[in-house]
């Protein structure tokens, strides 16, 4: 059989040119997009972001130009940490921060509803400041400051005097006079909480600095009020975004007073200086729990002490301004016409950074004058941990008082952690850290320090130190005007249909019983079943 050759046909010469085209366009293409993305990086980007517009928001010379929230929490550099393992930072998406703008935070007006904290502090500027601008990354707008001590001092005051949306209030005698008149006073339902000393007497204050704000945040045309001290933090889970402004927007419009429970600063070293960047593990509050995790590990969860949490577990509240708005001491608010309107977050906390450094144990023992006695600390202290915590202060050595610290308060057992982690008892919260490890990164504080006036309002402060040795005289004059008006009140109280609510104090959570002993065995069955 003969074989035949087949010469191949050429391509027509159109085709030729079709190819060629489109080899010349896969070719470019790719490199046209690469330049064009060059461009538009080079140019600062000509497409709206919000990566992009934070970096342009920050400051000026700022180590770091991304604002934390537009990034993978992964990212961040570790802070000086020693067992906090925070490479679980990166676990979860980044929330999303919508109110940074520079460190003067320029919103304000357009925001609503229109938030404001008011506190009474005598903390320094490495507590005020990331207190504040944490507050102010999740919308809060104003804050009323009532200071006293260190923070009244000029150097701290005249940076909080600069900072925008914050209004500094010295204990001066003006003030002291104003309160005296207050018609607390004349109500009952203070009145329990008056002629004590230490935390009864801070009550007290407490409640009086309240009842100005609210005068002034009504003023101002404010929405909203919440009374925090410089150790908390709100910390607004369950909103749409990683914002209590969101948080209070989805409220129903007849909810006038609403309850953040509070979770308990867990700390696991005894050298902490830093809380809000250092402590990342938090107690869970009884109203986050169920009932049987709560009861069936109580006793472990306690480790000695005399309650669940070290101090105060009955959270903190925001209150709708409105007319006869009243506070009802440091942990509620009350109407003099109705009753307010409740609820109570499910998700949402108060994070309390409660003696999270050893310092604190002998900060609060020099800010009282009791005797280190069972039967005096009673007089002033409200809660059992406070009290014990102040004796051993007073009358253990340097050693002694550590060693206390290290078995009560820091939680170094690893197997007992991972334990009441699993549970869900303890929790781990990271995301203030981040606000705050980014807000100082960014050079937020430092620029606040840096464009402070030299000098603090002069007359402020001078009429502040005048009246600081005049408190006390004071306060017992308006202790004896409250008395000279008590039958008149107590008059009233029996007029009236119903007595005012009492105020409200720091009360410990629900407290273990000898009943709930089925539920510490029903969970030492599901231990041992693991």
């Amino acid at each position: 059989m003969a074989t035949h050759f087949h010469r191949s046909t050429p391509l027509p010469p159109s085709t030729l040119s079709f190819l060629s085209k489109l080899l010349l366009l896969l070719t470019i293409l790719p490199l046209s997009l690469a330049a064009l993305a060059f461009v538009l990086q080079w140019r600062g980007g000509a497409v709206s972001d919000p990566t992009t517009a934070a970096s342009r928001w920050a400051p000026r010379g700022s180590r770091r130009e991304v604002f934390p929230g537009m990034e993978t929490l992964s990212s961040l550099p570790p802070i000086h940490h020693h067992s906090c393992n925070c490479n679980n930072l990166g676990r979860s998406t980044s929330p999303s921060f919508p109110y940074y703008g520079d460190w003067k935070f320029g919103f304000e007006a357009n925001l609503k509803p229109k938030i404001c904290i008011t506190t009474s502090t005598s903390a320094g500027l490495e507590q005020i400041l990331p207190w504040m601008f944490y507050h102010k990354v999740i919308g809060v707008t104003t804050f009323y400051l009532f200071v006293e001590g260190h923070a009244a001092s000029p150097n701290v005051s005249r940076v909080l005097e600069s900072v925008p949306g914050a209004k500094v209030i010295y204990r001066t005698r003006e003030l002291e006079e104003q309160q005296a008149k207050s018609r607390i006073w004349n109500e009952t339902w203070l009145a329990s909480f008056f002629y004590k000393p230490c935390n009864y007497e801070l009550f007290v204050k407490q409640s009086l600095n309240m009842e100005n704000a609210i005068v002034m945040a009504r003023d101002a045309g404010v929405d909203w009020i919440i009374h925090l001290d410089t150790d908390e933090l709100i910390h607004p889970a369950g909103a749409s975004e990683y914002s209590l402004r969101q948080l209070l927007l989805d409220l129903p419009s007849n909810v006038n007073m609403v309850v953040f429970p509070n979770y308990e600063s867990s700390v696991e070293r005894d050298d902490i200086k830093d809380p809000f960047s250092e402590v990342s593990m938090f107690k869970k509050n009884y109203d986050h729990l169920p009932k049987d995790t709560y009861f069936g590990y109580y006793r472990e969860s306690t480790r000695g002490n005399p309650n669940y949490f070290l101090t105060y577990g009955n959270g903190k509240a925001a209150a709708r301004i409105q007319d006869e708005l009243r506070p009802n001491g440091a942990h509620r608010w009350h109407n003099y016409k109705t009753v307010p309107n409740e609820i109570k977050l499910d998700e949402a906390a108060v994070l309390h950074y409660t003696y999270a450094k050893f310092s604190d144990l002998t900060s609060r023992r020099d800010r009282c004058g009791c005797k280190p006695t069972k039967e005096d600390v009673k007089r002033c202290f409200m809660l059992d941990f406070d009290r014990a915590a102040f004796i051993i202060a007073s009358t253990a050595s340097e050693e002694e008082l550590l060693h206390w610290y290290q078995e009560h308060v820091v939680w170094g057992d690893k197997d007992l952690k991972l334990k009441l982690l699993r549970r869900g008892i303890l929790t781990r919260i990271y995301t203030p850290m981040a606000i705050i490890q980014g807000l100082r990164e960014s050079g937020v504080f430092s620029s606040v320090i840096a464009n402070a006036p030299s000098t603090v309002s002069r007359d402020k402060f001078l009429s502040s130190i005048d009246s600081s040795n005049l408190t006390r005289a004071v306060s017992f004059a308006s202790r004896k005007m409250g008395r000279g008006r008590e039958n008149r009140a107590s008059g009233r109280k029996v007029l009236e249909i119903e007595a005012p609510a009492a105020a409200v104090p720091p009360l410990s959570p629900p407290v273990w019983r000898d009943k709930d002993l089925h539920i510490v065995e029903r969970a030492a069955g599901v231990d041992a079943s693991d």
